[in-house]
């Protein structure tokens, strides 16, 4: 079904020895529109620039990388594993001047550096110029670190909600109002962590829930629902007795994926709309 949502660019930048994380990162973002896109009218458009920029005569490649990604965005992540990156004309690299310029015109950025274990032939200036340019950064703002690329798109997950939190969608973007009962099903998930293992490595688990917003100007009375298919492998831990969900309101329910079953993990919703009776089934897998 077709909606209306704010679209919001997010800027990946990065030396180039780091592609794995940048991959990880633009992973993490789809991840999250998945789960959040329609409940939350909002998406998330991942830049890069190889495969972003358009190409273009006119000045130096980081001035147009600057205004075409940096000025355009509304979030940006930069990521730094072993290497500082070539310096431009005004900055000590391309990623560190995409840095200053986002800060400047007052964009959050999100810095992260990696703890991994660095390649035997890493080159030892741009190191030092990094472990510099790190010592710079800390007098500015906290900084970020990931040991692998899991940890990576959790910590993009944590950065996502808090600058989404609040967020309110603009009114011209609200879907109209639908006449009687309008119910939309939406499942989430979020990384968080549950634990460290004997080397202080953090272990992750994934929590899950379901939003059932409605969207209509009635209230939805004598609400119930109940997993589909038996081997879905979903839990979902509702209410005993038929609920209402409001007009205007949405209700979070968690839920859990025991296993990963053959059969798509889809929710029962029965509801009655002014004394009609109604059902519709909804995958939330």
């Amino acid at each position: 079904m077709p909606y209306s949502a704010t679209v919001l660019r997010v800027m990946i930048a990065s030396p180039s020895d780091i592609v794995d994380a940048r991959d990880a990162v633009e992973q993490a973002i789809h991840g999250w529109n998945r789960a959040n896109s329609t409940s939350k009218l909002i998406v998330l458009l991942p830049w890069r620039w190889e495969t972003s920029a358009v190409p273009i005569l006119g000045g130096h490649p980081q001035k147009l990388i600057n205004a075409q990604g940096v000025d355009d965005s509304d979030i940006v992540f930069a990521l730094f594993g072993g290497r500082l990156g070539s310096p431009t004309p005004d900055a000590v690299s391309g990623t560190a001047e995409e840095i200053d310029r986002a800060q400047k015109l007052g964009k959050p950025v999100h810095l992260y550096f990696s703890t991994a274990p660095l390649p035997h032939d890493i080159d030892t200036e741009q190191l030092a110029a990094l472990r510099a340019f790190k010592r710079d950064m800390q007098d500015k703002g906290l900084l970020g670190e990931f040991s692998d690329l899991e940890h990576l798109s959790f910590e993009v997950w944590k950065a996502i909600e808090h600058d989404l939190a609040g967020r309110v969608p603009n009114d011209e973007n609200t879907p109209e109002t639908t006449t009687g009962v309008r119910l939309v099903v939406q499942p989430g998930s979020e990384r968080e962590v549950s634990g460290f293992d004997r080397k202080g490595k953090p272990r992750y688990r994934t929590r899950r829930w379901v939003d059932i917003s409605n969207r209509g100007n009635v209230d939805a009375t004598d609400v119930t629902m109940q997993s589909v298919g038996e081997a879905s492998g979903l839990l979902l831990m509702a209410p005993n007795t038929p609920t209402v969900i409001n007009a205007g309101q949405s209700r979070r329910f968690a839920m859990g994926l025991a296993w990963g079953g053959p059969d798509d993990p889809k929710i029962l919703l029965r509801w009655v709309d002014q004394g009609e009776h109604k059902k519709h089934e909804y995958h939330v897998g």
